[in-house]
């Protein structure tokens, strides 16, 4: 039966040791009184300590003063497991330190494997992250030096088969934000962007004899209905009533409480950009890539567009009237309207449905998706592709894997070098100005996202949009397709690659 508390009294439920799941999605959704109430403890009691945290796609709110910094920095937890670290401003950094255990596995593979322990599982099977980094063949999950449990992924086969094998710690605390608790404990989402795993988390917790902590907004007598509990009473030991963070309507609009027609999801979409910290600037060669990326698109595909230079392409699915005959998705579990990018990326205009994210990942890892656009940091002579990796930075692999590793065409958009690239493109001829110092296309990258065998082997189309020129992969690795207008091939293309291209 559970109990109402208030967030200190319930953080008294965690002991030392325990493997705390968080339900939240990069920066949206997270129990962020719990969180800091965590923080509290720690500061006081120095417990508790040698927690592990597993995060499907990471937890943070962008800001390395506030939800788990905290205690993460001052030493209470020992391990991290997440999808991504986008969010966490401090912890991203220390994890390059050595400061405690991270592990980077592909955010459905977390997912699935949460729904496994769910159902009395140890582990989920998963053709997702076979010959990328997270492959123990190669570097395995691991972040940083002392990282180097071998029990998170395993490479097996069955039945002849190769698959990666997944296994969590075994989660004993949820976390989870909901929007109200009825008088049976039921927990709804109302008013959130997403459920996320949160179902499975609990379900998981209760099968390892742990204890379910539930951060909701508000308290109300009528029951939910029932097909709109997420997470039934009987699986829920402590309520923790916390003043709801004020949302203005642009934000309100992403819990789908009202209508949004395909018509003013730009109106909405530019209304939530103009409340984002984070000035955008008009990047040329950006559109000349999403323009020429958008042509891909074909009537009642079904799509996923990454973020960064990716976003490009559904503005220009909307000039061309594209983006009202396709149906978009998001990690998170949302389909059929208009992810929204920046802090509150997870969240989506004008959703036709928001479902559990394993479901979600069901969709990708089984090819469902008929066209992804994804962002790299480098492409290499053999088509693969590091996009969670850069120098002296980390950020995680997040779904791109589980995005790309089925999908039937899959679309890399990114620029042929970076910092100080200078294009412009007037009536459809491409100048380019000045060349960025850092090059994208290397002999070799520096970690795999993404495996060009795989993709070979798998008979999937892939291409690589930059904007200066296409290329797509072939067997004996990138051959040059496209060269836009005003380009020249010899200068601008081929003696800036380290290595040979098909043509």
């Amino acid at each position: 039966m559970y109990e109402i508390m208030n967030a200190d009294e319930a953080i008294r439920l965690i002991r030392d040791g325990d493997c705390i799941c968080v339900n939240s999605f990069v920066g949206i959704e997270n129990p962020t009184e719990l969180h800091e109430a965590l923080y509290r403890r720690y500061q006081k009691m120095q417990s508790p300590t040698h927690l592990t945290i597993v995060s499907s796609a990471g937890f943070g709110v962008w800001d390395d003063e506030h939800n788990a910094e905290g205690y993460i920095r001052e030493g209470a937890v020992d391990k991290l497991i997440c999808g991504h670290f986008g969010a966490m401003m401090s912890t991203k950094k220390l994890v390059l330190e050595d400061r405690f255990e991270a592990y980077n596995l592909p955010l459905g593979c977390i997912s699935h494997a949460i729904r496994a322990q769910a159902g009395g599982l140890p582990g989920a099977l998963s053709k997702v992250g076979l010959d990328i980094f997270v492959d123990p063949r190669r570097e395995g999950p691991g972040i940083n030096r002392i990282s180097i449990d071998d029990s998170l992924v395993k490479h097996v086969e069955v039945d002849g088969d190769e698959f990666l094998y997944y296994k969590l710690p075994k989660i004993t605390i949820a976390m989870i934000k909901g929007t109200a608790a009825d008088r049976k404990g039921n927990i709804t989402f109302d008013d959130m962007f997403m459920s996320g795993d949160a179902l499975s988390i609990c379900q998981a917790v209760k099968a390892n004899r742990g204890k379910v902590i539930v951060q909701v907004d508000r308290l109300v007598d009528t029951p939910s209905r029932p097909r709109n509990a997420i997470i039934p009473g009987c699986l829920v030991d402590a309520i923790v009533v916390a003043e709801p963070e004020e949302r203005n309507e642009a934000y309100t609009a992403l819990t789908g409480s009202f209508e949004i027609p395909y018509k003013e999801w730009h109106t909405w979409n530019e209304k939530i950009n103009d409340l984002s910290q984070k000035q955008r600037k008009n990047n040329v060669p950006a559109n000349i890539i999403g323009k020429r990326a958008a042509k891909e698109l074909r009537v009642d595909d079904i799509v996923n567009i990454g973020i960064g230079i990716p976003e490009m392409v559904s503005r220009y699915a909307r000039k061309s009237g594209m983006l009202d005959m396709i149906t978009l998705t998001v990690e998170s579990g949302g389909i059929g309207g208009f992810p929204v990018s920046g802090e509150a990326f997870g969240a989506m205009i004008g959703a036709a449905s928001v479902y559990d994210m394993a479901n979600q990942f069901d969709l990708y890892d089984n090819g469902g998706l008929d066209i992804c656009f994804m962002g790299g940091l480098e492409a290499d002579r053999y088509g693969n592709i590091n996009a969670h990796r850069g120098t002296g930075a980390f950020a995680g692999i997040g779904g791109f894997a589980n995005i790309t590793a089925k999908t039937p065409t899959v679309v890399f958009c990114m620029t042929f070098n970076a910092k100080g690239l200078e294009a412009t493109q007037e009536k459809g001829v491409v100048t380019i100005h000045k060349e960025g110092e850092i090059p994208k296309f290397v002999e070799n990258v520096s970690s795999i996202s993404f495996s060009a065998k795989r993709a070979i082997e798998n008979g999937q189309k892939v291409l690589y949009v930059t904007e200066r020129c296409v290329f797509r992969l072939t067997p004996k690795g990138l051959k040059l397709i496209e060269v836009y207008p005003g380009v020249d091939m010899q200068k601008d293309i081929l003696d800036r690659l380290p290595f040979e291209v098909e043509v």
